[in-house]
Parts: C-alpha cells; sequence; structure tokens
C-alpha cells in the first residue's frame, strides 16, 4: 500500500517534526532552570495576566502530564501542568502566558480561534475515518472513494493551517503582557519567548506533515 514514494512525502515531515519536538523539549528545560524575577508561578502569572484584561471568569487549574496545558474555551478553563502550575521559572511563565493568551483571544471573539473550535467536531470525524477510506479506496482502486478519503483528510490540514495563526497570535499577545503586567521584566521577555518560538515550530511541523501526508494521497489517486 505504501511504496517507496510515500518516503519522498513522509521522511522529510518526520524530520521536521523530531526536530521541533527535541527544540521545545531542550528549549523549556534550558529556561525551566531560570527563575523570573517576578517570582511568580505559572499559576499567578496567568491570573495575573488575565486579571490586567480584566478577564474573571476563566479558571486556572493545576492538572497531571508533561506539557499538557491548554485552554478550554468551552468550560473556560485553563489548565496548567505541573511543569508550569507551580514553577516561577521564566518557562513556565512563558508557557503559561500562552495558554492565558488563547483565553484572551477567546474573550475577544479572536477569528482564526473561533473558526478553529469550529472544526473540531467536524476534524474529530474526518481524522477519525479518513484513513480507514483512503486504505479502502486504494486497495480497491475505486477512486471516488479515494476522493471521499482526500476530502476528509483535508478538513485535517484545513485545520492545522488554521492552528498556525492562533498559536503565533496566543504567544505574540503573551509576550506582549507579561511584560506590561509586571511577570516578567523587559530583559527576561526574550527568554520567555524563546520557549513560546520553539513550541510554534511543532504546529508548523504538525502542518507540514499533515500537507506533505494529502500530497502523497492525492499523487496516489492520479
Amino acid at each position: 500500500m505504501f511504496t517507496g514514494g510515500y518516503l519522498v512525502f513522509f521522511v522529510p515531515a518526520m524530520i521536521l517534526s523530531m526536530i521541533a519536538s527535541a527544540l521545545t523539549s531542550g528549549t523549556f528545560k534550558k529556561y525551566a532552570r531560570v527563575a523570573a524575577s517576578s517570582g511568580l508561578t505559572g499559576g499567578e502569572a496567568a491570573r495575573r495576566l488575565l486579571a490586567s484584561e480584566g478577564i474573571d471568569e476563566v479558571s486556572v487549574n493545576h492538572i497531571g502530564g508533561f506539557l499538557t496545558d491548554h485552554y478550554h474555551p468551552v468550560k473556560k478553563e485553563l489548565n496548567l501542568s505541573d511543569q508550569v502550575y507551580n514553577s516561577n521559572s521564566l518557562a513556565a511563565i512563558g508557557v503559561a502566558c500562552h495558554e492565558a493568551g488563547h483565553a484572551l483571544q477567546h474573550a475577544q471573539g479572536y477569528g482564526p480561534l473561533m473558526f478553529r473550535s469550529a472544526l473540531v467536531p467536524v476534524t474529530q470525524f474526518s481524522s477519525k475515518f479518513s484513513y480507514f477510506v483512503l486504505i479502502l479506496g486504494l486497495a480497491m482502486n475505486f477512486r471516488p472513494l479515494v476522493d471521499i478519503g482526500i476530502i476528509l483528510f483535508s478538513l485535517a490540514v484545513l485545520f492545522s493551517l488554521v492552528t498556525l495563526p492562533v498559536e503565533w497570535n496566543a504567544s505574540a499577545r503573551a509576550k506582549k503582557l507579561m511584560v506590561s503586567s509586571g511577570i516578567v521584566s523587559a530583559a527576561e521577555e526574550d527568554q520567555a519567548g524563546k520557549v513560546l518560538n520553539a513550541a510554534f515550530m511543532t504546529y508548523v511541523a504538525a502542518a507540514v506533515s499533515s500537507i506533505m501526508t494529502l500530497l502523497y494521497y492525492i499523487s496516489r489517486r492520479r
């Protein structure tokens, strides 16, 4: 099913993904050893940033896992992992403020975030069935079924692409507000921002991987 041609599409994306993951992990661990001069923990930093923008309906919670931090728009919950919630490192503060940036996007009706949220249920369905439909269509050499699979997979690709401006904007908000809110000093902004820049590369790698996979299926269809 997967010929040598698949490697042409898959290997570059896999290498980029591995590099992005290593960069994110390495950068976080580096700045996890550097304490912020404010002494604020990630949880406290997130609350201060939200309060500075008049947002008081979002709860900031402690969850388990490594870098499992995320903002839940439906529940209005900002969930921070073990390494972020109780740590006063620049890495933890950068991640916490980034997630708070998503809460700000939600509160202000940021278009790309709203669009991505609307795509979630559709993407969950398409991601679950697209591979099955594609493989079945290719195995049967039945082009209409392959076309359906490509359309379903394209929705997942669209989700990855929409995620890029959402994540970049959340980081941009975080970098600006964590200085103006007194969470980090101007001298510390660059170090905290490096964690966010590295993390953004994982989303770029995911988008590239999904695009390359889609191109592979399109090439097989032809």
